[in-house]
């Protein structure tokens, strides 16, 4: 299916872009384990981009989501090349912190590598020009938005759902989508980690009529915030039988 290489694809063109732009490194800072204010996990040379508050633990009390980006200027790249000039690679960070039984909170995890950082100027920004982050039934969500303005016909979306559970945010729905703009096809992909489910859909936005597939993992992997890595080069499907 043309959806799986979507993101395949997006990470290739990442790679090059960086190279050719020479994206400077970032040495990712260590957050405070306990704060009593979200502004008390914000490292110096960065900025709160959106902050949320929800129970993610089934305490009964408001977690605080963070999303920290770096305010450093030489992350602002300026080349004469195809593409948005200047670049802003500066990257981000999602904070996640849980509230005290007497105030305060403390740090439950932080991660720097599911939002992709903004190093292809080909490539609109995975994060800013789509719904972000929130928090629904308890549960954590993130979406990437992919479009391309050089390079690729295809756009669409990747969201990652978590629930904080054996001590770690374990992930328990993916879903992606995509169109061709080119030809109107559709395509998406949602997986249920709990049930195992995958359901594929192909169909096109001239038509109501989709094909729906259904298929099972049999991989027994388990995925966390930690493990899924860079969200756009994310392959959700190890293994997978049709049932």
């Amino acid at each position: 299916m043309r959806l799986l290489l979507l993101t395949p694809l997006l990470l290739t063109a990442l790679t090059a872009s960086a190279q050719e732009l020479r994206i400077p490194p970032v040495d990712y800072p260590v957050l405070p384990a306990r704060a009593t204010t979200a502004e008390g996990f914000l490292p110096s040379g960065w900025r709160i981009e959106e902050q949320l508050s929800g129970d993610l633990n089934g305490d009964q009390r408001d977690d605080l989501v963070l999303v920290l980006r770096q305010q450093d200027p030489r992350n602002i790249v300026e080349h004469d090349g195809f593409g948005i000039s200047p670049l802003d690679s500066n990257p981000r960070m999602l904070a996640i912190a849980f509230a005290g039984p007497a105030g305060g909170y403390t740090l439950a995890a932080q991660n720097h590598t599911l939002i992709t950082r903004h190093e292809a100027p080909n490539l609109s920004d995975v994060f800013e020009d789509g719904p972000g982050v929130s928090i629904v039934r308890g549960t954590l969500r993130t979406t990437l938005f992919f479009f391309s303005n050089a390079g690729s016909w295809s756009t669409g979306s990747a969201s990652f759902t978590f629930r904080w559970q054996d001590g770690a945010f374990a992930l328990i729905g993916y879903d992606n989508s995509s169109l061709m703009r080119n030809s109107g096809h559709t395509e998406s992909l949602s997986i249920n980690y709990a049930t195992r489910r995958v359901r594929y859909t192909e169909g096109s936005i001239d038509s109501d009529e989709d094909s729906v597939r259904w298929k099972t993992l049999t991989s027994p992997r388990r995925w966390t915030l930690d493990t899924v890595g860079d969200g756009s080069a994310f392959q959700p499907l190890e293994a997978a039988d049709d049932r």
